[in-house]
C-alpha cells in the first residue's frame, strides 16, 4: 500500500508540475525521511506494545492524518490561528499567493516552535526521568532516572522559560498536550482492560508526536517550495516511508536487538527539542538538528553491536 500511494504521488507531483516537481517532491521525501528517523526508533518503542489491529491502523489511519493532517491542514490551521485570518482564506492564500502564505507560516515560527519544542522536550525528559529505566547509555543517565520526573521537568522549564523568549501560550499548551496524552494512556494502561482503548490512546500519542516532528520540517520545506501541494506529496512520501520504516523495526525486533538504539533516538528527540527552542531566538538549520539526530543513532547502533561482541 505504500509503495502504491507513493507512486501515485510521484504521478501526481508530475501532473502538478512536470519533471520539476517531480525533482522537487524526490528531494522533500529524501530529506523527510533522512531527517526522521530517529522519530521512527521512537514510535516503534511506543508501537511494539500496541496490537497488531493498532499497528495496521497507524499506516493506514495514521498515514491520512500523518499527509492530509499535519502537512497541509495542520500549517493552514496554524496561520489562520496565529494571524487571525480566515481558514478558506489561508486556503486561497497557500494556492494563489505562496509567498504570502510562506510569510504568514513563517511569522508565526515562533509559536510553533515554542509549542513543538516543548512537546518534544517533555518526552525527552519523560524518557530522562525515569525511574522503571533499566538501560543506560550516556554517563549520568542512572543518576538522573533516579529524579521524579514533575521534579525534573519543573526545573527543566524554569531554565528555558527564563532564558528564551517563547510564546507562553504556545508553550503552556505544548505542556498540556502532553500531560493530557500522558494522564490518559496511563489511565488506560492501569485501569483499563480494553486493548482498543490502550491502542487508541497510544495512537493518539504517536500522531501528536509525529505533528510535533514535523512542524519544522513543513518550514524548512518552502526553502525547496512554495507550492503546498507539493510539500504535501514530498514530506508525505518521507513520511509514509517513515511509519513503515518503523512496522519494520517492530517485527524485526531490531530495538531488542541493538539494545541502545532506543537511547540514541530519544536523545536525537532532544537535540531537535533544543534545536527548535532556540530557534526562538537563533536560527539554526533544520539540517543540523537532522545531522546531530543521524550521529545519536549511529553511534547507539556501532554501540549496540559492540555491546553484543
Amino acid at each position: 500500500m505504500i509503495y502504491f500511494l507513493s507512486l501515485l504521488a510521484i504521478i501526481l507531483a508530475f501532473f502538478v508540475g512536470g519533471l520539476k516537481a517531480l525533482f522537487l517532491v524526490t528531494i522533500l521525501g529524501i530529506l523527510e525521511v533522512s531527517l526522521s528517523f530517529d522519530n521512527a526508533v521512537v514510535n516503534a518503542s511506543i508501537l511494539k506494545n500496541m496490537s497488531q489491529k493498532w499497528q495496521k491502523r497507524f499506516l493506514t489511519w495514521g498515514i491520512l492524518i500523518a499527509v492530509f493532517g499535519m502537512r497541509l491542514i495542520f500549517p493552514i490551521a496554524i496561520v489562520s490561528f496565529a494571524g487571525n485570518i480566515n481558514f478558506l482564506e489561508v486556503i486561497n492564500i497557500a494556492i494563489n499567493f505562496p509567498d504570502e502564505y510562506k510569510n504568514n507560516l513563517v511569522a508565526a515560527h515562533n509559536k510553533i516552535a515554542s509549542f513543538g519544542g516543548i512537546f518534544l522536550l517533555m518526552v525527552f525528559l519523560k524518557f530522562i526521568f525515569n525511574i522503571e529505566k533499566q538501560v543506560f547509555w550516556i554517563f549520568g543517565e542512572k543518576y538522573l532516572s533516579k529524579i521524579n520526573f514533575w521534579i525534573g521537568s519543573f526545573l527543566t522549564l524554569i531554565v528555558v522559560f527564563a532564558f528564551l523568549p517563547l510564546s507562553i501560550i504556545s508553550a503552556i499548551l505544548g505542556i498540556v498536550t502532553f500531560v493530557l496524552i500522558k494522564k490518559i494512556a496511563d489511565y488506560f494502561g492501569k485501569n483499563s482492560k480494553s486493548i482498543e482503548a490502550i491502542g487508541f490512546a497510544s495512537f493518539m500519542y504517536l500522531e501528536v508526536l509525529d505533528a510535533s516532528f514535523s512542524l519544522d520540517g513543513v518550514i524548512g520545506a518552502f526553502a525547496i517550495s512554495n507550492d503546498i501541494f507539493i510539500i504535501m506529496l514530498g514530506l508525505g512520501i518521507g513520511a509514509m516511508f517513515i511509519r513503515t520504516l518503523t512496522i519494520k523495526l517492530v517485527q524485526n525486533k531490531t530495538l531488542q536487538n541493538y539494545i541502545y538504539l532506543e537511547s540514541g533516538a530519544f536523545f536525537g528527540i532532544g537535540s531537535l527539542a533544543i534545536i527548535m527552542l532556540l530557534n526562538t531566538k537563533f536560527h539554526v538549520s533544520e539540517i543540523v538538528a537532522g545531522l546531530i539526530g543521524a550521529t545519536f543513532i549511529i553511534i547507539s547502533t556501532i554501540h549496540s553491536k559492540c555491546k553484543k561482541l
